[in-house]
């Protein structure tokens, strides 16, 4: 069988034709179809291509064209950001490639959202010190490009080299979205089922923060850790906040052992983090004692 042809822009490579290409790549990996990658503005070459992002300003997922540069854009998500390349291909193949439109969804809010942005020219990042910015994705992969020094005659071999490295990322992303999914269903019995909901006690380490964050109640969350050790985790007011919906006591901040033992009366009592966010003990026994303390304090 002929291969697939993937076409897109040739030059300087963005992250969002990378992941874009990534995408479609895992896609027809999984149909174990072959297929080859072309860089080119040739119209000729991109109206013969298989699957056409980020160039040939066409927008149509039926015939397999991703693009968004055309006047008036691809479209917007509901919270209004517009769609890039990445965004428009996984609007189409991300629910099969994930196994859910659950998974898909919450992939697409965790990264596809924000580097359609960056690709169209919006800044999603609030910063708080002065000149100081976030190093993202965009910026790993722009490592990858010739300074003003180096050759771009071996431009398009970098940007295999770079989507090999986007397949990677992406299929850890599926992964761990489809993980997290299976657990919140997991996390929300065990808090259905807590009796005093302002302690959640899980026995199997699970994400659990975006479904206790949805609750009033919860307070603390017991985890096991590894080595048999068991943790005691604050809940944060929101998932962009340091800030505790309640501190461990103040008087364990940055004790240990013997220290922490000695003020807590609990024996197996390890450490309790300086900021009063984490505390460990080497015994479920423990751990549940620091937690009866923590909440009567």
């Amino acid at each position: 069988m002929a291969k697939k042809k993937l076409i897109t822009h040739n030059g300087k490579f963005h992250t969002d034709d990378v992941f874009a290409c990534a995408t479609l790549c895992l896609l027809l990996e999984s149909h174990k179809e072959s297929y080859e990658i072309i860089r080119t503005r040739d119209e000729e070459i991109v109206r013969g291509g298989n699957y056409v992002f980020d160039v040939g300003g066409v927008n149509d997922p039926k015939a397999d064209k991703f693009d968004h540069h055309q006047t008036g854009g691809a479209g917007k998500r509901e919270n209004g950001l517009e769609y890039a390349s990445f965004g428009l291909v996984w609007m189409k193949y991300g629910e099969e490639l994930c196994g859910s439109k659950k998974v898909a969804d919450y992939i697409d809010k965790k990264m596809i959202a924000s580097i359609d942005a960056q690709d169209n020219g919006v800044d999603v990042f609030a910063t708080t010190y002065p000149n100081i910015l976030p190093y993202a994705i965009w910026d790993a992969f722009g490592s990858y490009l010739p300074t003003w020094r180096e050759d771009e005659s071996a431009m398009d071999s970098i940007f295999l080299e770079v989507v090999a490295l986007a397949k990677k990322i992406l299929q850890r992303e599926i992964t761990r979205a489809q993980a997290k999914v299976e657990a919140e269903a997991l996390v929300e019995k065990v808090y259905a089922e807590s009796p005093d909901k302002r302690l959640i006690v899980l026995d199997v380490y699970y994400p659990w923060r975006d479904v206790l964050m949805k609750y009033p109640e919860p307070l603390f969350v017991v985890t096991p850790r590894v080595g048999g050790k068991w943790d005691l985790q604050t809940v944060q007011v929101s998932n962009n906040s340091f800030k505790s919906r309640k501190d461990l006591p103040a008087s364990w901040g940055g004790l240990s052992n013997e220290d922490l033992q000695k003020i807590t009366g609990v024996p197996d009592a390890i450490f309790c983090h300086r900021s009063l966010f984490l505390a460990g003990a080497s015994s479920k026994e423990g751990i549940l004692k620091l937690a009866e303390l923590a909440l009567n304090n």
